[in-house]
């Protein structure tokens, strides 16, 4: 690994730097680490990852029977209508 150092530093931009780095619970080195490297794209930023859990408690709720309706009316639903494409 290498060591950079970076000059210039106004105090607003460290501080800025410290309130981001404490509030997503990182140092202020990987914080500006992470930083360059999504400016850089050696990573990018995934997007849509933000996991839910409003729904949970409808898991493990269906029946076989009410399975197997769903699958049925799901597979219908997915019938390509030839007359639509033409």
């Amino acid at each position: 690994m290498s060591n950079l150092s970076i000059r210039g530093i106004d105090p607003d931009l460290a501080t800025t730097l410290k309130q981001q780095a404490h509030a997503s619970g990182k140092s202020v080195n990987q914080l500006v680490l992470d930083v360059l490297k999504e400016y850089t794209e050696i990573y990018k930023r995934k997007y849509f990852t933000q996991e839910y859990h409003d729904l949970d408690f409808l898991f493990g709720q269906w029946s076989e029977n009410d399975f197997i309706k769903i699958q049925g009316k799901i597979k219908n639903e997915s019938q390509i209508d030839d007359e639509l494409w033409k």
